[in-house]
């Protein structure tokens, strides 16, 4: 399992009604299951010391991020709707990062893009991990091929070491094989891969990917 310190945060991604509740408008299989393990890891990590943070998706009734307005997905996570809520079971102990409230594809906890101009603007998320003294990541949630990926790489390129809870963490599969495409994509890009107390790590020669409990570099802006 990751060890946890004041300087290692769980980062839980997009459990909200509309991916984890059987009910949601984009339901991801299995989704409400990881909850459970997400409310004892999150335990485990305020137990240490360590901080939480959450995402959220916050998009408003219109946007180019849905079908209905000539992007790819159905509506969902709608602002002030129960869709949009964190899951009622999740046990929510820090700040609440929303993504998305502008229109913007809101996949990463990081950042957001504009789906007709492409440009990216940042969260908050950067700046309350640099508060928060923050220089590791351990990562759960919603959903693995996208904005878990997302996050992860957006991670990854920051500087942090980053590790993926295997067992917290679904996937949407609009393609067979999506999910597992989405886990090789972050390990290529040197994250850990930790499931019940084991870990794959990462590529080698990757000195940015140094375990939890071992000295890493500092993450960049």
């Amino acid at each position: 399992m990751p060890a946890y310190d004041p300087q290692t945060a769980l980062l839980v991604v997009d459990v909200q009604n509309d991916f984890a509740d059987p009910s949601g408008s984009l339901y991801v299989r299995g989704g409400e299951r990881i909850v459970p393990l997400i409310n004892i890891e999150s335990a485990r990590a305020r137990a240490a010391g360590a901080p939480v943070f959450y995402t959220q998706d916050w998009h408003p009734e219109v946007t180019p991020h849905f079908q209905k307005d000539g992007g790819v997905w159905p509506v969902h996570c709608v602002r002030d709707s129960w869709g949009a809520e964190l899951h009622p079971d999740l046990l929510v102990d820090g700040p609440v990062v929303r993504k998305g409230s502008n229109g913007e594809d809101g996949y990463s906890a990081f950042s957001m893009r504009d789906p007709i101009s492409g440009e990216t603007v940042p969260t908050e998320l950067a700046a309350l991990l640099a508060e928060a003294s923050v220089t590791r990541l351990v990562v759960c949630g919603l959903a693995t091929d996208y904005c878990v990926q997302a996050s992860v790489l957006d991670a990854r390129g920051h500087g942090y070491p980053t590790t993926v809870l295997e067992n917290a963490i679904r996937a949407v599969e609009l393609q067979a094989g999506d999910g597992d495409r989405a886990v090789e994509a972050m390990l290529g890009a040197g994250a850990r891969l930790e499931s019940r107390g084991t870990g794959r790590p990462p590529p080698d020669g990757d000195p940015a990917a140094s375990p939890a409990g071992q000295p890493p570099p500092h993450p960049t802006d």
